[in-house]
Protein backbone atom coordinates (compact mmCIF):
# COMPACT_ATOMS: atom_id res chain seq x y z
CA UNK A 1 0.00 0.00 0.00
CA UNK A 2 1.29 3.39 -0.82
CA UNK A 3 2.13 5.81 1.84
CA UNK A 4 -0.26 8.41 -0.01
CA UNK A 5 -2.90 9.95 2.14
CA UNK A 6 -5.96 7.85 1.21
CA UNK A 7 -9.23 10.23 1.41
CA UNK A 8 -11.61 7.40 2.39
CA UNK A 9 -15.02 9.17 3.83
CA UNK A 10 -14.59 7.74 7.38
CA UNK A 11 -15.68 10.45 9.28
CA UNK A 12 -18.02 10.28 12.17
CA UNK A 13 -21.12 12.23 10.56
CA UNK A 14 -22.09 15.31 11.56
CA UNK A 15 -25.38 15.07 10.94
CA UNK A 16 -28.20 12.28 10.80
CA UNK A 17 -30.46 13.39 8.69
CA UNK A 18 -31.00 9.63 6.75
CA UNK A 19 -33.38 7.39 7.93
CA UNK A 20 -31.70 4.68 9.94
CA UNK A 21 -31.09 1.24 8.66
CA UNK A 22 -33.67 -0.81 10.50
CA UNK A 23 -32.37 -4.50 10.54
CA UNK A 24 -35.72 -6.23 12.29
CA UNK A 25 -38.95 -5.40 13.22
CA UNK A 26 -42.09 -6.67 14.45
CA UNK A 27 -45.08 -5.61 16.96
CA UNK A 28 -42.77 -6.29 19.89
CA UNK A 29 -39.42 -4.70 19.44
CA UNK A 30 -37.62 -2.86 16.83
CA UNK A 31 -33.74 -3.33 15.78
CA UNK A 32 -31.77 -0.85 13.95
CA UNK A 33 -28.04 -0.11 12.81
CA UNK A 34 -26.94 2.88 14.59
CA UNK A 35 -24.21 4.67 13.16
CA UNK A 36 -20.72 5.73 14.78
CA UNK A 37 -21.08 9.42 16.63
CA UNK A 38 -25.08 9.03 16.85
CA UNK A 39 -25.96 9.01 20.71
CA UNK A 40 -28.50 7.18 21.57
CA UNK A 41 -30.53 8.92 23.70
CA UNK A 42 -30.72 12.71 24.76
CA UNK A 43 -28.01 13.67 27.52
CA UNK A 44 -27.34 17.17 29.27
CA UNK A 45 -23.88 16.44 28.57
CA UNK A 46 -24.24 17.17 25.07
CA UNK A 47 -27.24 19.52 24.43
CA UNK A 48 -26.18 20.87 21.65
CA UNK A 49 -27.19 17.29 19.66
CA UNK A 50 -30.43 17.53 17.93
CA UNK A 51 -31.04 14.14 16.57
CA UNK A 52 -30.19 10.73 18.33
CA UNK A 53 -30.94 6.86 17.88
CA UNK A 54 -33.86 7.04 20.36
CA UNK A 55 -35.96 9.92 18.94
CA UNK A 56 -34.75 8.72 15.22
CA UNK A 57 -36.16 5.51 15.67
CA UNK A 58 -39.65 7.11 17.16
CA UNK A 59 -40.15 9.28 14.46
CA UNK A 60 -39.63 6.44 11.49
CA UNK A 61 -41.80 4.03 13.03
CA UNK A 62 -44.38 6.20 14.45
CA UNK A 63 -44.34 5.20 17.93
CA UNK A 64 -42.59 5.11 21.22
CA UNK A 65 -39.61 3.12 21.53
CA UNK A 66 -38.09 1.83 24.92
CA UNK A 67 -34.27 1.78 25.13
CA UNK A 68 -33.11 -1.69 26.68
CA UNK A 69 -29.26 -1.39 25.86
CA UNK A 70 -26.69 0.80 25.07
CA UNK A 71 -24.22 1.29 22.44
CA UNK A 72 -21.30 4.32 23.58
CA UNK A 73 -21.47 7.05 20.99
CA UNK A 74 -18.39 6.52 18.78
CA UNK A 75 -19.56 2.68 18.28
CA UNK A 76 -21.56 1.60 15.48
CA UNK A 77 -23.95 -1.54 14.68
CA UNK A 78 -27.10 -3.18 16.09
CA UNK A 79 -29.16 -1.32 18.96
CA UNK A 80 -32.59 -2.60 20.26
CA UNK A 81 -35.57 -0.99 21.37
CA UNK A 82 -38.50 -2.65 22.89
CA UNK A 83 -41.87 -1.33 21.81
CA UNK A 84 -43.79 -1.55 25.47
CA UNK A 85 -42.42 -0.94 28.62
CA UNK A 86 -43.57 -4.67 29.42
CA UNK A 87 -41.68 -5.99 26.49
CA UNK A 88 -38.56 -3.64 27.41
CA UNK A 89 -38.85 -5.37 31.21
CA UNK A 90 -38.62 -8.64 29.48
CA UNK A 91 -35.58 -8.03 27.73
CA UNK A 92 -33.74 -6.41 30.12
CA UNK A 93 -34.25 -9.04 32.38
CA UNK A 94 -33.21 -11.68 29.23
CA UNK A 95 -29.81 -8.88 29.20
CA UNK A 96 -28.95 -9.83 33.07
CA UNK A 97 -29.49 -13.31 32.65
CA UNK A 98 -26.89 -13.57 30.48
CA UNK A 99 -29.11 -14.81 27.56
CA UNK A 100 -27.98 -12.06 24.82
CA UNK A 101 -24.68 -13.05 22.82
CA UNK A 102 -23.19 -9.89 21.52
CA UNK A 103 -20.31 -10.18 19.19
CA UNK A 104 -18.14 -7.05 18.02
CA UNK A 105 -15.67 -6.32 15.87
CA UNK A 106 -12.66 -4.60 16.15
CA UNK A 107 -9.61 -3.53 14.64
CA UNK A 108 -6.53 -3.27 17.36
CA UNK A 109 -3.08 -2.77 17.27
CA UNK A 110 -0.18 -5.49 17.27
CA UNK A 111 -0.85 -8.62 15.70
CA UNK A 112 -3.28 -11.12 18.40
CA UNK A 113 -2.24 -14.71 17.10
CA UNK A 114 -4.60 -16.54 19.33
CA UNK A 115 -8.24 -16.59 21.02
CA UNK A 116 -8.29 -16.00 24.68
CA UNK A 117 -10.29 -14.90 27.37
CA UNK A 118 -9.50 -11.65 29.79
CA UNK A 119 -11.03 -11.96 33.40
CA UNK A 120 -10.00 -8.62 34.86
CA UNK A 121 -12.01 -6.16 36.96
CA UNK A 122 -12.75 -3.04 36.29
CA UNK A 123 -13.58 0.29 38.85
CA UNK A 124 -16.61 2.03 37.57
CA UNK A 125 -15.60 4.93 35.53
CA UNK A 126 -17.35 8.27 36.74
CA UNK A 127 -18.15 11.39 35.05
CA UNK A 128 -17.30 14.55 36.26
CA UNK A 129 -20.85 15.96 36.03
CA UNK A 130 -23.21 12.70 35.17
CA UNK A 131 -21.87 11.20 38.14
CA UNK A 132 -20.88 13.74 40.75
CA UNK A 133 -23.06 12.34 43.15
CA UNK A 134 -21.83 8.68 42.89
CA UNK A 135 -19.19 6.87 45.40
CA UNK A 136 -15.96 7.51 43.92
CA UNK A 137 -14.78 4.36 46.10
CA UNK A 138 -16.35 1.77 44.68
CA UNK A 139 -14.63 -1.64 44.51
CA UNK A 140 -13.84 -3.11 41.06
CA UNK A 141 -16.29 -4.78 39.65
CA UNK A 142 -16.21 -8.24 37.68
CA UNK A 143 -15.26 -8.21 33.99
CA UNK A 144 -15.06 -10.83 31.43
CA UNK A 145 -14.56 -11.02 27.85
CA UNK A 146 -13.45 -13.31 24.85
CA UNK A 147 -12.01 -12.36 21.59
CA UNK A 148 -10.66 -14.47 18.91
CA UNK A 149 -8.30 -13.29 15.74
CA UNK A 150 -9.89 -13.27 12.28
CA UNK A 151 -7.34 -10.55 9.90
CA UNK A 152 -4.17 -9.07 10.22
CA UNK A 153 -2.39 -6.68 8.07
CA UNK A 154 0.92 -5.07 8.05
CA UNK A 155 1.05 -0.84 6.91
CA UNK A 156 3.78 -0.01 5.00
CA UNK A 157 3.48 2.95 7.24
CA UNK A 158 6.07 4.28 9.94
CA UNK A 159 4.30 5.12 13.08
CA UNK A 160 6.36 5.84 16.32
CA UNK A 161 10.00 4.25 16.29
CA UNK A 162 8.66 1.47 13.98
CA UNK A 163 9.06 0.87 10.39
CA UNK A 164 6.03 -0.65 9.88
CA UNK A 165 2.43 -0.92 11.25
CA UNK A 166 0.42 -3.66 12.26
CA UNK A 167 -3.38 -4.34 12.92
CA UNK A 168 -5.91 -7.08 13.89
CA UNK A 169 -9.68 -7.45 13.04
CA UNK A 170 -10.58 -9.45 16.07
CA UNK A 171 -14.28 -11.10 16.76
CA UNK A 172 -15.35 -10.02 20.76
CA UNK A 173 -17.21 -10.87 23.11
CA UNK A 174 -18.36 -8.95 26.38
CA UNK A 175 -19.60 -11.43 28.95
CA UNK A 176 -20.08 -8.96 31.22
CA UNK A 177 -21.26 -5.67 30.39
CA UNK A 178 -19.26 -3.00 32.34
CA UNK A 179 -18.97 0.74 30.60
CA UNK A 180 -16.27 0.69 27.90
CA UNK A 181 -15.44 -2.71 29.11
CA UNK A 182 -13.97 -4.17 25.72
CA UNK A 183 -12.50 -0.86 25.21
CA UNK A 184 -10.33 -0.74 28.45
CA UNK A 185 -9.89 -4.75 28.23
CA UNK A 186 -8.32 -4.37 24.63
CA UNK A 187 -5.71 -1.86 25.99
CA UNK A 188 -5.22 -3.76 29.43
CA UNK A 189 -4.11 -6.77 26.56
CA UNK A 190 -1.96 -3.37 24.85
CA UNK A 191 -4.00 -4.02 21.77
CA UNK A 192 -5.83 -0.96 21.91
CA UNK A 193 -9.11 -0.63 19.65
CA UNK A 194 -7.75 1.97 17.18
CA UNK A 195 -10.22 5.20 17.05
CA UNK A 196 -10.16 5.07 20.84
CA UNK A 197 -9.15 8.65 22.21
CA UNK A 198 -10.00 7.58 25.89
CA UNK A 199 -7.89 4.56 26.17
CA UNK A 200 -6.24 4.43 22.75
CA UNK A 201 -2.53 5.08 20.67
CA UNK A 202 -2.85 8.55 19.82
CA UNK A 203 0.14 7.79 17.68
CA UNK A 204 -2.34 5.07 15.43
CA UNK A 205 -5.20 6.76 15.83
CA UNK A 206 -3.46 10.20 14.37
CA UNK A 207 -1.97 7.48 11.77
CA UNK A 208 -5.45 6.44 10.49
CA UNK A 209 -6.98 10.16 10.28
CA UNK A 210 -4.20 11.45 8.24
CA UNK A 211 -3.68 7.95 5.80
CA UNK A 212 -7.25 7.16 5.56
CA UNK A 213 -9.42 10.05 7.01
CA UNK A 214 -10.82 8.11 9.55
CA UNK A 215 -12.14 9.53 12.68
CA UNK A 216 -14.03 7.24 14.13
CA UNK A 217 -14.00 4.18 16.88
CA UNK A 218 -13.46 0.83 14.83
CA UNK A 219 -15.56 -1.02 17.08
CA UNK A 220 -18.85 -2.25 15.53
CA UNK A 221 -21.68 -4.21 17.36
CA UNK A 222 -21.75 -6.29 14.72
CA UNK A 223 -24.49 -9.55 15.73
CA UNK A 224 -26.82 -9.31 18.79
CA UNK A 225 -28.26 -13.23 19.30
CA UNK A 226 -31.43 -13.46 22.16
CA UNK A 227 -34.69 -15.53 22.18
CA UNK A 228 -37.33 -13.72 21.13
CA UNK A 229 -38.88 -12.40 24.57
CA UNK A 230 -42.49 -13.11 23.12
CA UNK A 231 -42.39 -16.28 21.07
CA UNK A 232 -38.60 -17.72 22.31
CA UNK A 233 -37.43 -17.94 19.21
CA UNK A 234 -34.17 -17.42 18.55
CA UNK A 235 -33.42 -13.99 16.92
CA UNK A 236 -30.19 -13.08 14.88
CA UNK A 237 -29.17 -9.78 14.32
CA UNK A 238 -26.38 -8.35 12.20
CA UNK A 239 -25.45 -4.64 11.71
CA UNK A 240 -24.27 -3.57 8.30
CA UNK A 241 -20.19 -3.12 7.18
CA UNK A 242 -20.90 -0.17 5.31
CA UNK A 243 -19.01 2.18 7.31
CA UNK A 244 -15.77 -0.20 7.33
CA UNK A 245 -15.73 -1.56 3.86
CA UNK A 246 -13.58 0.75 2.36
CA UNK A 247 -11.22 0.33 4.84
CA UNK A 248 -11.51 -3.34 5.28
CA UNK A 249 -11.30 -3.85 1.37
CA UNK A 250 -7.94 -1.74 1.18
CA UNK A 251 -6.47 -4.45 4.04
CA UNK A 252 -7.82 -7.01 1.48
CA UNK A 253 -10.49 -8.13 4.26
CA UNK A 254 -13.40 -10.08 3.47
CA UNK A 255 -16.46 -7.55 3.32
CA UNK A 256 -19.00 -10.26 2.94
CA UNK A 257 -21.35 -10.37 5.82
CA UNK A 258 -21.86 -14.12 5.46
CA UNK A 259 -17.87 -14.26 6.43
CA UNK A 260 -18.51 -12.75 9.30
CA UNK A 261 -21.76 -14.66 10.41
CA UNK A 262 -19.95 -17.86 9.94
CA UNK A 263 -17.23 -16.63 12.23
CA UNK A 264 -19.49 -15.68 15.02
CA UNK A 265 -21.54 -18.90 14.65
CA UNK A 266 -18.25 -20.62 15.59
CA UNK A 267 -16.90 -17.61 18.17
CA UNK A 268 -20.18 -17.44 20.24
CA UNK A 269 -20.94 -21.75 20.08
CA UNK A 270 -18.21 -22.57 21.69
CA UNK A 271 -18.50 -20.55 25.07
CA UNK A 272 -21.83 -20.76 27.14
CA UNK A 273 -23.01 -17.11 28.11
CA UNK A 274 -22.37 -16.26 31.47
CA UNK A 275 -24.56 -14.53 33.75
CA UNK A 276 -23.95 -10.85 34.43
CA UNK A 277 -23.35 -10.31 37.96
Amino acid sequence: MSEQTLAYDLTEASTFAEPLTILYQDEYLVAVDKPSGMLVHRSFLDKEISRYALQAVRDQIGQHVYPVHRLDRPTSGVLLFALSSEVARLLSEQNHQGLWQKGYLAVVRGYVTASGELDYALTEQLDKIADKFAAADKAAQAAFSRYSPLQRVELPIPVSRYATSRYTLLALQPITGRKHQLRRHMAHLRHPIVGDTSHGDGKHNAMFREQFACNRLLLCAFTLRLPHPITGQPLLLEAGLNELTTLFTHFNWPVDSAYYRQQFNFFLETQACKKSP
